[in-house]
Parts: C-alpha cells; structure tokens; sequence
C-alpha cells in the first residue's frame, strides 16, 4: 500500500514538473525520397566526418546506398558501425563509440529500426560522457549532458524512436534490458522517407506497425496523458487502422507506408512524454531473457493487459473504439471497448503475429515477473498497477497451451 501511494506521488511530480524540460522536438524531413537531404543538413552544421549506425541487414539490402552517395557529392566522409544486434547491448555501443572516437567523428546518423536508433542514441551517450558504463544511465534523467549533433533515419514504422527521449539497452554480461530515459537524447532531426520502407518483409511491417499501435494505446490510457499526447494518440491510432494492413498485403503501397511512418512518429511523441506501460515491461523481460522480437511480444501481450485493466480504461478504449471505426452506433461503453480489443487480436491474427511464447516456461515466470515489475514501478503511470504474482498470472496467459495444461 505505502508502495503504490509511493509510485502515484512519483508520477503525479513527474508529470506535473515535465514543462520544465526541454522537449525541443527533432527538425524533420519528411517526403519521399528526402534521404538525400540528410548530406545538406550535416553541411548546414558544418559536420564533416560521421559514425553511422546500423545493422548488417541494412547495409546488405543496400538500403544506405543513396544516403552514402549523397554525403560523399557533399565532401562528408563516412564510418559504418553494422554490428548491432536486434536488441542492442553495452557491447555494441563500446565497439560503435570506439570507430567514432578513433576516427574523431563529429556527429552520428542512426540508420535502421529502434535498435540501430537505440544504438546510436547509446553510442552518443558514450561519446559525450567519455564512458561505456552503461548501468549509471539506467532510469531518469542521469545523462544531463548533450550528445554530438544526432540525425534518426526510421527503416521500419514502429519504434518511433526518431521522436523520443528514450533508449533501450540490454547489458551484455547481465542480460538485463533497461531504459535510458533524457531530454538529452532527442534526436536533432529526423529524416522519415517512406521509400526506406519499401519492400519492408511482412513480419516487420506487422510487428512494427504493432508496436506502434502499442505506444499509441499505452500512452492514451495512462495517468500520466495530456491534451497533446492524447490527440497525437488518437491521430496515431486513426492512421494505423487505415493503413497498416494496407502495408502489410502490399509493401510496396508508398502512401500506406508514409501514413504508416507518420503514425509511429505521432505515437511516438505521445509515449516519450505520457509513457508506456505494463505491455512494454513484460515485453522488455522477455526480449532479454529469450531475445523475442519486441513488436511480436507487445502484439502478443497488449490485448490480454488491456482485458485485465477492466473498467479502469472501458471508457478510453470505447473512445479508441469510435476512433479506429471498430464499433457501432448504439454500442455500450463497454461493447465497444470489448470490440476495440477484439479488434486487435484481429489484426494479429490476419499479420500472423501468434497468440503465444514456446519459448516461455514456469521456472522463468518469477525472474520475469520481477523484472517487469522492476521497470514498470514507480515509473510508469498506468491505469492500474499490478504486483508481482500479476504479472506472473499474466505471462501465464501467453504461454503455450501444453504449458499450461502442466
């Protein structure tokens, strides 16, 4: 009890303190085939020699290609960083940090999904406090010095890591995935050209699009929402029912891409100031222990959260509802956030996202469980906050059904 009085004190300051931060949002550029603005922008800075970084997936598809050609016509010499992982580690970001302080570079492009951003928003971090001790970041607001100039490059429409002051990282000898959470780690601009998204295999386009839908959802319903953030919420929610499937049957359908980018940089915008949730904590633990994919693991988990949390969000889900065009005229509050919900599991199961984690067995659930729990209090303000035995019950609703049954 005295805990959770705690938590609710901890979120009630933090919102109500958050004007006082610096939220200068990121410049963007945002059009089809803007990729070759980014060379002009770093020239603007007077920014001569860059660490990019990405995956090796990423350079193999040659999706860098255009951006390469276009800093090498603007006299801005280049290193790559393609190590990193799908769940970026302390390890990547040593290794990243090392070719920019070798190489004395003077700002960072990161290329790719959330973790190639997350990578370079770490390595930023490295190259600015001098340090790969990753653990004395973990939490709020412990960064407080500014990154070199920083430019986000989306390849995927989930993340929204190109509008947050977030970082995810997993540490590379204990395993754990924790957030880095400060001002300091906006990106400077943001290039959002849906041609990078083309061809996107259908897995990412679902998962990502779903992860997206996640933020949205997250940050709509938690205690710590505003104005803003729940308008950006609803725009985010509205673009992703109209056009994520559109992007998931054909990837080469350039306007359901673009509506799709612009929904997860809005929902993005929304979480990084209202936060996400107990979805984005399980998810986390289980991306660290068993290396799922995180868009997968959010898909998979949010309509079982959003059916625990009840009465306490019908009212915002039955909204949703009206938003997303799932419901009726004449529906109940609560028709119509049963409806919402259904509707996710709906999307799930048309993306083939899965409904449950083989990898998830019964002598995992406590050390889950108490990560999860760990990440998601005092900070996150959701609409109800769940103990430990929780989220152990909740994991088990996403175990297999052989797993259960034993």
């Amino acid at each position: 009890m005295l805990f959770k009085l705690y938590s609710r004190t901890y979120q009630w300051i933090m919102k109500n303190t958050a004007h006082l931060l610096d939220w200068q949002p990121p410049t963007v550029i945002n059009c089809v085939g803007c990729i070759s603005k980014l060379a002009p922008k770093l020239n603007e800075k007077n920014i001569k020699k860059v660490l990019i970084v990405t995956d090796e997936g990423i350079v193999n598809a040659g999706l860098l290609d255009k951006m390469l050609e276009s800093l090498s016509e603007e006299n801005i010499i280049y290193f790559i960083y393609k190590g990193t992982t799908a769940n970026p580690t302390t390890q990547n970001i040593e290794d990243a940090v090392k070719v920019y302080n070798d190489q004395e570079c003077e700002g960072i492009i990161g290329f790719g999904g959330g973790s190639a951003i997350d990578c370079a928003k770490g390595t930023g971090i490295a190259a600015a406090k001098q340090t790969t001790d990753f653990s004395r970041f973990k939490g709020v607001l412990k960064v407080r010095k500014k990154l070199p100039y920083f430019i986000a490059v989306p390849t995927t429409a989930g993340t929204g890591s190109e509008a947050t002051i977030a970082a995810v990282i997993t540490d590379s000898k204990t395993k754990e995935k924790y957030a880095v959470i400060d001002t300091k780690l906006m990106p400077d601009a943001a290039v959002l050209d849906p041609e990078l998204l083309l061809g996107l295999p259908q897995d990412m386009t679902a998962f990502s699009g779903m992860d997206a839908l996640t933020h949205a959802v997250e940050a709509y319903i938690n205690r710590g929402n505003t104005k803003q953030t729940k308008m950006l919420s609803e725009e985010a929610i509205e673009l992703i029912y109209g056009n994520l499937y559109r992007s998931y049957e054909n990837g080469e359908d350039i306007q359901a891409r673009t509506n799709m980018q612009r929904a997860s940089y809005f929902a993005g915008k929304a979480f990084t100031r209202a936060y996400v949730g107990n979805v984005h904590a399980m998810a986390h633990a289980l991306g660290a222990k068993y290396n799922v994919q995180h868009g997968q693991a959010v898909s998979i988990i949010l309509p079982h959260i959003l059916e625990e949390y009840g009465e306490a969000v019908r009212d915002k889900l039955a909204h949703l509802g009206d938003i997303a065009q799932v419901t009726a005229e004449g529906d109940s509050p609560r028709i119509k956030a049963e409806k919402f919900i259904e509707s996710i599991k709906e999307l799930n199961e048309k993306m083939n996202v899965g409904t449950s984690f083989p990898e998830l067995n019964n002598e995992d659930l406590k050390v889950l469980a108490d990560a999860a729990y760990k990440e998601a209090n005092p900070l996150y303000p959701v609409p109800v906050m769940f103990s430990k035995s929780d989220f152990i019950r909740m994991y088990k609703k996403v175990m297999v059904s052989k797993q259960k049954e034993g």
